[in-house]
């Protein structure tokens, strides 16, 4: 049985939220949906060799070493936990499955898709960590599904996330969100029904303290759509990274073969030109 509903806003959040309206502060910056980059693959196919946690609803890893000095909304971090509800967080582990977006929950947390996730059933896949690089994690929900323990809809995501020490190719970032097939947003317990509708998954990061950074579609419907078969990076300051530009003095390869016959004709020309003289 699904257990009793957590409050789904601290009072440390909601009395953050409260002040940010006083004072005008932005509680929330908003992450357009136009930084999503198509793809469909993740980042990396070795997810590791075991799940991180096993067949679960709700559940978490135990504290894990990042192996790394992660410094998140200008707090410093050297442990994690990966929760099975589609993020990780810092200083404890979380439970809540229904999101009022990343910066509503109590604890500081990347989320890469918060929603109920349930792996309980055998036709589920699981929750993988990679940590065998260094300087870098992964964490990757494979095939997942949702609550109560449907499978007939599956979610397939990853998190990327490295330290000050990565040497980060251009275009890449500290922190990828990568998806693949993303087929449902909604548990159950959400108000969902079938995967969709109720309160749908959100998508981004918060301080803990009602702070954050929310990718734009958020708990709204069609979120799963959105995010679905694209990726995005961003920076150590939670900024999107562009893709890396393609070279323009690189002609297609079109333009190469116009270019060559173009080469051939004229030295055809120069050469009957010589032999006219």
């Amino acid at each position: 049985m699904k257990r009793e509903k957590l409050p789904l806003l601290t009072m440390c959040g909601l009395l953050a939220l409260i002040m940010g309206a006083v004072t005008g502060s932005r509680a929330q910056t908003i992450i357009p949906d136009s930084a999503l980059i198509p793809s469909n693959t993740y980042y990396t196919d070795i997810l590791g060799s075991s799940s991180i946690m096993g067949r679960n609803d709700d559940g978490s890893s135990a504290q894990l070493p990042l192996g790394f000095t992660l410094n998140f909304f200008g707090s410093d971090y050297s442990t994690f936990w990966v929760n099975n509800n589609g993020n990780v967080s810092f200083t404890q582990s979380i439970s809540q499955y229904t999101p009022t977006g990343p910066q509503g929950a109590s604890v500081p947390l990347i989320a890469p898709f918060f929603a109920d996730v349930d792996t309980r059933n055998s036709g589920s896949g699981l929750v993988y960590l990679r940590n065998d690089i260094p300087n870098e994690v992964i964490v990757t929900w494979d095939a997942v599904g949702y609550f109560g323990s449907h499978a007939d809809k599956l979610d397939s995501f990853q998190l990327v996330l490295r330290g000050p020490g990565y040497s980060i190719p251009v275009g890449e970032g500290s922190i990828g969100f990568f998806y693949k097939s993303m087929q449902w947003e909604t548990g159950d317990a959400s108000g969902g029904s079938g995967g969709f509708g109720g309160t749908p998954a959100a998508v981004g990061f918060g301080n803990g303290a009602g702070q954050g950074e929310v990718l734009q579609g958020s708990i709204q419907n069609g979120i799963s759509g959105i995010v679905s078969d694209h990726h995005i990076w961003f920076n150590q300051n939670l900024t999107p990274v562009p893709p890396p530009p393609s070279n323009p003095n690189v002609p297609e390869p079109g333009t190469l073969s116009l270019l060559a016959g173009m080469g051939l004709s004229g030295a055809g020309m120069l050469w009957r030109r010589r032999r006219l003289a």
